[in-house]
């Protein structure tokens, strides 16, 4: 993947297909063809084999059952499935959820329509660095409260969640914990019983897998209402006809994960604060957004003060592939959700890209890439008549550890 044009770093947003994983899927788009429910015949239970391994690979990652995988069409899914799926199941008894103001809006979505229904949420705030403290969880249980969602990892700042001091507690209280650790499960471990997670969302492509698949983990014991009906397929939570080549993808990308993530995290955080380096030292006027160490190893999100965010990413584009939030909201031009919880200003806000750096990408990149950006943001800043005239003195960003 050496040599890509432009320069990929937007990996919070999707990450490349790795060639092993690739590999993986393709025989079953060919030869082996099979639905995996049809297990009358050879064909059929060669789907089945494969999707069982990819089943038993993603369990593995997690430190889970085979059984406890649910396979789905996504993390956005997952989210909807773990959600609505216990506010059906329980409602009737327990009807509050808690949850954070800086949640991926799969997750803040959910939560609101659930609102509008008559179930009660409670929105914590985070704090400047976007972390939700484990004593305002605690602060916030009440008798009716049902589950705590909170992600691992946050996909805009990269800021990490103490999510086993808050399992811990949600044990503690008889509470379930649901996380959506899209961003974090590539690189970091989350093995689920010493997280204290009932349920998990998980989704193949930002653990360089294909788009179109992901999982959800569901605690033994857990009782769900399925999103639709139709063949029971699933253990009956998530009904349709499995796709044998995106699962057996999906699980070798987890299996490779779990034997390479740490490897990974280490790579990308060397690169990240080679980037941030070369950013700071050829530029004044930029700020880190997020937790400057409890955070994803590859996550970079900054702001440039006089100007904004998208154009920067517009511009640059052909070259360095940017984001100015996160790809789910980004064709707004407003101040992301994740950004205004930061208690960030306007200017600030407005100003900042988000940086992603991956498994396949190199130093020479890096360079390359932080050089561009320098450029085209001293240019946006020549052509800005006010910024020459605010003062310089308190907009440098804190380092990055």
């Amino acid at each position: 993947m050496k040599g890509r044009t432009p320069i990929y770093l937007d990996n919070n947003a999707t990450t490349p297909v790795d060639p092993r994983v690739l590999q993986a899927m393709l025989p079953y788009l060919d030869d082996h063809f099979g639905n995996a429910a049809s297990v009358q015949h050879a064909i059929g239970r060669q789907a089945k084999d494969a999707c069982d391994l990819a089943r038993q690979q993603v369990a593995s990652l997690l430190g889970a059952s085979p059984r406890e995988i649910v396979f789905t069409s996504g993390a956005t899914e997952s989210d909807n499935l773990a959600l609505k799926g216990l506010a059906e199941a329980h409602g009737d008894k327990r009807n509050h959820f808690i949850t954070a103001t800086t949640e991926h809006r799969a997750v803040r979505d959910t939560l609101l329509r659930l609102e509008k229904q008559g179930l009660k949420v409670t929105w914590l705030e985070v704090d400047r660095e976007g972390r939700v403290a484990p004593e305002q969880v605690e602060e916030a249980i009440t008798p009716r409260t049902l589950a705590v969602s909170l992600m691992a990892a946050n996909n805009e700042i990269g800021t990490l969640h103490p999510i086993r001091a808050i399992g811990a507690i949600c044990k503690r209280r008889g509470i379930l914990l649901h996380t959506d650790a899209v961003q974090a499960a590539s690189t970091l471990r989350l093995d689920v019983d010493e997280h204290n997670v009932d349920l998990l969302s998980l989704s193949a492509h930002k653990m360089y897998g294909p788009k179109g698949v992901g999982a959800l983990y569901v605690r033994k014991g857990v009782r769900l209402a399925p999103l639709f009906d139709g063949g029971g397929h699933e253990r009956g939570l998530r009904s349709g006809t499995l796709p044998v080549p995106l699962i057996a993808s999906f699980g070798l990308a987890c299996e490779l994960c779990g034997k390479e993530g740490e490897a990974d995290a280490a790579r990308a955080l060397a690169l990240r604060q080679r980037l941030w380096q070369r950013l700071t030292e050829a530029l004044d006027g930029v700020t880190l957004n997020g937790h400057a160490t409890e955070r994803l190893a590859g996550n970079l999100n900054v702001s440039f003060a006089g100007l904004r965010g998208e154009v920067l990413a517009v511009l640059v584009g052909e070259s360095v592939a940017i984001s100015s939030g996160s790809a789910c909201t980004s064709a707004s031009v407003e101040p992301s959700h994740v950004l205004r919880a930061l208690g960030l200003d306007e200017e600030v806000a407005q100003g900042s890209v988000r940086l992603g750096v991956g498994r396949f990408n190199t130093e020479e990149e890096i360079d390359r890439a932080a050089d561009t950006v320098a450029r085209v943001v001293t240019r946006l800043r020549e052509q800005n008549p006010l910024y020459g005239m605010r003062p310089s003195a308190g907009w440098t960003g804190a380092g990055v550890e």
